[in-house]
C-alpha cells in the first residue's frame, strides 16, 4: 500500500476511532488495515495508536501525524477535484442523510430528475430526525430543519417553510375553534413534539404581528418522529404545528383544520450541513445546489 493510501487509512481510524469501522468505510479487510498502520509505524519509527478495549487513540505523536495527513490529504483532494471538475462530469458516491419527512415527500419524489440530470453520481441515502456526526458516519451532508446547533460544519441556508397551527376534523367539533390564543388554553390540548436527539419539548409558537407567543398546553402524547406527530393529530389527539408542505393536501380534504391562521408559527429555517472543505466536490456542490432548486420551490 502506498504512503498515500496509508495516509487515508490512519486518518479514517482515527476518525471513526475504530480498525473494524474504518475497514468496513474503506471497504478493506480488518488485517489490511492493522498490516498498513504497522508498516506506517515502522517507517516513520512512531508509534501512532492506543488501542483500548473500547475505541482507538492517537498518541502525541499520532496527533501531530494526523495533522499533517488532514492537510495533505485535503490539498491534495482539491488539486485533483480542480482536474476533474475541468471536465464538467459530476460523478461518484455521495453518502446523505435526510430528515424523514423531507425525504419522503419532497426530496425523493424529486430524484428520478436529479438521477436523469447526473447519471453517474451513485447515492447512498440514510432517513432519520437525530443528530449525525459526518465525520464518525462518514456523510458527506445532512439537510435538517430548524435553527442549527453550534457545530464545527458548515451549514447553508436552503429554505425557509411556512407553518401552519393545525388540528383533526374530529377534535374541532369535539373542542371547538379557538379564536385567540387565551382560548387555547381554556380547554386544549396539545400533541407534544420532543428533539430526537435531546428529548425537550417545544411549546406551540404564534407571531403576533412581530411578537413572538408560546403557549404551553397540556399534552396526552409526546412524540419525537414527524410521520408519528402527524399521526398523533390526525387521530385527533391534539393540536400540533407543521409546516405548511406538509398538511396542504390534509387541509385540502378537511382531515385538518387550520387554527389561528392570522397568527402562524414562525417560519421553519432548512439547511443543508457539511464538513468544512477547502473545496468542496463537484458531486457535493450539484446536489446541495439541486436541493436549494427543490426546497426554495416550497412554501
Amino acid at each position: 500500500m502506498d504512503r498515500l493510501q496509508a495516509m487515508r487509512v490512519f486518518t479514517r481510524i482515527v476518525e471513526l476511532g475504530s480498525f473494524t469501522r474504518a475497514a468496513d468505510d474503506l471497504s478493506l479487510p480488518r488485517a489490511t488495515l492493522t498490516h498498513t498502520i504497522k508498516r506506517l509505524e515502522e517507517r516513520l519509527g512512531a508509534h501512532l495508536l492506543q488501542r483500548t478495549t473500547r475505541r482507538v487513540r492517537p498518541t502525541r505523536d499520532g496527533e501531530v501525524y494526523y495533522n499533517h495527513c488532514v492537510r495533505l490529504l485535503t490539498d491534495l483532494d482539491a488539486v485533483e477535484a480542480d482536474f476533474r471538475e475541468a471536465a464538467m462530469v459530476p460523478k461518484g458516491r455521495l453518502r446523505i442523510d435526510l430528515a424523514s419527512s423531507l425525504a419522503r415527500n419532497v426530496l425523493i419524489p424529486a430524484l428520478p430528475a436529479f438521477i436523469e440530470r447526473y447519471p453517474q453520481i451513485e447515492l447512498d441515502i440514510g432517513t432519520s430526525d437525530r443528530f449525525i456526526d459526518l465525520v464518525q458516519e462518514g456523510v458527506d451532508c445532512v439537510l435538517r430543519a430548524g435553527d442549527l446547533p453550534d457545530s464545527t460544519m458548515v451549514g447553508r441556508r436552503v429554505a425557509n417553510l411556512s407553518q401552519a397551527t393545525v388540528a383533526s376534523a374530529a377534535y374541532v367539533k369535539r373542542h371547538g375553534v379557538p379564536q385567540t390564543l387565551a382560548d387555547l388554553q381554556d380547554g386544549h390540548v396539545a400533541v407534544n413534539w420532543a428533539s430526537p436527539t435531546t428529548r425537550r419539548t417545544t411549546p406551540l409558537e404564534f407571531m403576533v404581528g412581530k411578537r413572538l407567543r408560546e403557549v404551553n398546553l397540556p399534552a396526552p402524547v409526546t412524540i419525537s418522529g414527524t410521520e408519528a406527530y402527524l399521526a398523533c393529530c390526525e387521530a385527533g389527539l391534539g393540536i400540533a404545528q407543521f409546516p405548511r408542505y406538509r398538511v396542504e393536501r390534509e387541509l385540502k380534504r378537511g382531515a385538518l383544520v387550520e387554527l389561528l391562521p392570522s397568527m402562524p408559527p414562525p417560519s421553519f429555517p432548512l439547511s443543508v450541513l457539511y464538513q468544512s472543505q477547502r473545496q468542496l466536490p463537484l458531486r457535493l456542490r450539484v446536489f446541495i445546489d439541486w436541493m436549494a432548486e427543490v426546497m426554495g420551490a416550497l412554501h
